[in-house]
């Protein structure tokens, strides 16, 4: 049997994580810090798309999964082991399989998305509907009447 020396900052990492996950289930502050084991994300405006960038290190893009729905993304896949019946001494890999939905600020074609994956980076154009593309906004001055433009932009 081997020795293992104690090490007291693993134990305090873990407990900040835990904190850390505790006080973010309270405020509801999730999308800022991914979770041990959850997929990271960037969702950007793009004009008339909206990007969907996710880090999928290391995964054939085979094994991943994306299911598109009008107001959301859900991406899946395992990560699998290469060599399975090799004795291995210690891993802080991942294995296993994994599922995130990202809702969407606002609705999508889902008929017209694309993917591409590249350098372990799932990039996904989701093209806007046409009404939250470009929306008119009729405003009243009292007496007079004024249309206001929308591109859909911030």
């Amino acid at each position: 049997m081997a020795l293992v020396r104690w090490n007291p900052a693993t134990e305090l990492d873990a407990f900040r994580r835990q904190m850390d996950h505790l006080f973010n289930e309270m405020t509801g502050d999730r999308a800022l810090t991914p979770q041990w084991g959850q997929l990271p994300i960037e969702l950007n405006d793009a004009g008339n798309n909206l990007e969907l960038k996710a880090q999928v290190p290391g995964m054939n893009p085979d094994d991943l999964d994306v299911t598109v729905n009008r107001d959301s993304v859900t991406i899946s896949g395992e990560y699998r082991r290469e060599n399975e019946g090799e004795n291995s001494y210690g891993s802080e890999f991942q294995y296993g399989k994994f599922s995130r939905t990202i809702g969407l600020p606002v609705g999508i074609q889902q008929d017209q998305v694309q993917a591409d994956y590249t350098n372990g980076l799932l990039t996904l154009h989701l093209p806007k509907v046409e009404e939250a593309a470009n929306k008119k906004v009729k405003i009243n001055f009292g007496d007079q009447q004024a249309i206001a433009g929308s591109s859909g932009q911030s």
